[in-house]
């Protein structure tokens, strides 16, 4: 049993039940039964050997775990910014009138699936469709048949690709494991490129492997973070259903590289379709011998560990207590994951779009990495846009391209309309104003702007959009999506929404709102735990014309 040695800052950990975790046995559960009846966890905690009590502790947590038997259907709406945009408020009324008084079905407004380019987002018995194609689903669902949705795997090969169509792939792994490119060319061609973590933190990625690697504990893991669920974030779901092969041969370079043995990817449960995609090409690792007990002389096992639901799990330390079996709440750091991290040992954790990236740039150098951004920023971008645009999507862009390009790679604002505002780095970014649309979306130059590159997500609001609304409906979100471990936190974002809304229902404006709301900005930016709290205001206070939130609570870019 893997029992965690105590480190200077993590005394508080000292009471926590050691692992293994026990969520995919209860998302086993979840996904036999429908929900998760009292007998099945009696007999869970009598094989395991754990107390009732924990395993009730931990499904209280996590929001996709039900305790109640579900209807025959369960339909499900997003209400958050994006589909807020494309008229979910109405699309969600219109379905109460219609399932509202029917015993079968079940109306869910759920926070963001993820499918933010087919806005507003809608699934049926979790599998994600078309809000035009929910009645058909419902009716098949009430005779017990599904229609299993398929990963977009797209039609063109993506830049940052360097394996043409047919061509032999996972040429740069197989020249690590054959001692061609040793640990250390890697380390120095990832820091010499500039890449930096693209789930929005932004550390410097050849940094973080330089340093997991120098450590002297064992066993080390490594683990991608795919578990993006900020309002308006798609981009790593389409990574994950065209580049399958590029996400996991970046994780199994980064095994070498690091020293560990297990690798995981981290998938929001969500991300059904692109899960499968994943395990597909994890049995082809099999089949070729990359993946397994003895690739070349090592050890290399790649496991998926399906999320139990939450935006807190996009934290790193968050992920973490979720993969050891507890409550999602965010650890406080020092120290970092680098050093303690899973079971408290060295864990290297990237995003996906990072170890998409690593292939690409040790197969064609450095320089070609750097010459492919431009206006002094460097290598290629991937960016998910939504909210106001003719054709919302995935789109790869050279690095410093603006909002105004992405605009025009995605058809222009809907109904030829004016752009009223963006915001540049997802929900927790701040909002911009049209005069910063030629303003590189890099790490510096966003945050001079007041805002920050973040999770690489550009919503786009036209013209006449109510900048107050949009800004509650994002902090409407953070205030769900809140673990409750801190106070600031989960009572200030409550507060602040309830004194937002109170406007908004009385017909008020920016003018309305009273400085308590910029009070509780400072003290959450300045008192919270992790990045929710930090950013939840931020938002609101943009348009506010305040340059506070996320530019101030996470200044980038992050230095090594």
């Amino acid at each position: 049993m893997r029992v965690q040695t105590r480190h200077p800052g993590t005394e508080a950990r000292a009471g926590k039940f050691p692992g293994p975790s026990l969520i995919p046995a209860l998302n086993a559960i979840q996904r036999r039964c429908g929900w998760l009846p009292r007998e099945e966890l009696v007999a869970l905690s009598r094989d395991v050997r754990r107390p009732l009590y924990e395993i009730a502790g931990l499904i209280s947590f996590y929001p996709h775990f039900r305790t109640t038997p579900p209807k025959t259907v369960q339909l499900a709406v997003c209400h958050d910014l994006s589909c807020w945009l494309h008229g979910s408020d109405q699309r969600i009324a219109e379905m109460k009138a219609r399932y509202g008084d029917d015993v079968e079905v079940e109306i869910v407004e759920v926070s963001c699936l993820g499918r933010c380019d087919a806005a507003p987002a809608a699934a049926v018995d979790e599998r994600p469709l078309s809000i035009a194609d929910v009645d058909a689903a419902v009716a098949a669902a009430r005779e017990g048949t599904h229609v299993d949705a398929q990963a977009q795997r797209g039609a063109e090969p993506r830049p940052n690709d360097p394996y043409a169509p047919g061509e032999e792939r996972y040429r740069v792994l197989k020249r690590a494991l054959a001692g061609e490119l040793a640990p250390e060319a890697i380390i120095a061609t990832l820091k010499d490129s500039g890449l930096r973590g693209m789930g929005g933190a932004g550390f410097p990625t050849g940094v973080k492997w330089e340093t997991v690697a120098a450590q002297e504990a064992e066993p080390k893991y490594t683990i991608c973070n795919a578990d993006e669920s900020e309002p308006g974030t798609f981009k790593d779901r389409q990574i994950l259903a065209e580049q399958p092969h590029l996400v996991l041969e970046g994780l199994l370079l980064g095994m070498v590289v690091s020293g560990s043995e297990e690798g995981s990817i981290f998938i929001r449960h969500e991300y059904g379709p692109e899960e499968e995609v994943l395990r597909e090409e994890i049995e082809r690792l099999r089949e070729l011998g990359l993946i397994g007990d003895d690739v070349s002389g090592r050890r290399l096992q790649v496991e998926i560990f399906t999320s139990p639901g939450g935006y807190i799990l996009g934290e790193e330390s968050a992920l973490l207590e979720c993969m050891e079996g507890h409550r999602g709440e965010p650890r406080n750091k020092p120290p970092f994951p680098a050093l303690y991290g899973l079971w408290g040992k060295p864990t290297l954790m990237n995003s996906v779009e990072t170890f998409a990236d690593i292939p690409i740039i040790l197969e064609r150098g450095a320089d070609w990495w750097t010459a492919q951004g431009i206006d002094e920023a460097t290598g290629l971008k991937f960016f998910a846009v939504s909210g106001h645009v003719e054709k919302p999507g995935v789109y790869c862009v050279p690095g410093g391209s603006t909002a105004r390009d992405l605009i025009a790679l995605a058809g222009g604002v809907t109904e030829g309309r004016e752009v009223g505002a963006i915001q540049p780095g997802g929900a927790s970014s701040n909002f911009l104003g049209p005069e910063h649309l030629d303003t590189p979306l890099d790490w510096k130059p966003l945050q001079d702007a007041g805002s920050m590159l973040g999770s690489g997500a550009v919503i786009v609001l036209a013209e006449g959009t109510n900048l107050l609304a949009a800004g509650t409906n994002v902090l409407r979100f953070f205030r769900n999506e809140s673990c409750g471990k801190c106070v600031p936190c989960r009572a200030g974002s409550t507060k602040a929404h309830a004194v937002l809304t109170d406007v908004l229902e009385a017909g008020g404006g920016v003018a309305d709102v009273p400085h308590k709301i910029v009070e509780l900005e400072e003290t959450l930016r300045m008192t919270s735990i992790c990045g929710l709290g930090q950013v939840a205001l931020g938002p609101v206070l943009s348009v506010l014309g305040m340059d506070r939130g996320g530019a101030e609570a996470r200044e980038h870019p992050k230095d090594g």
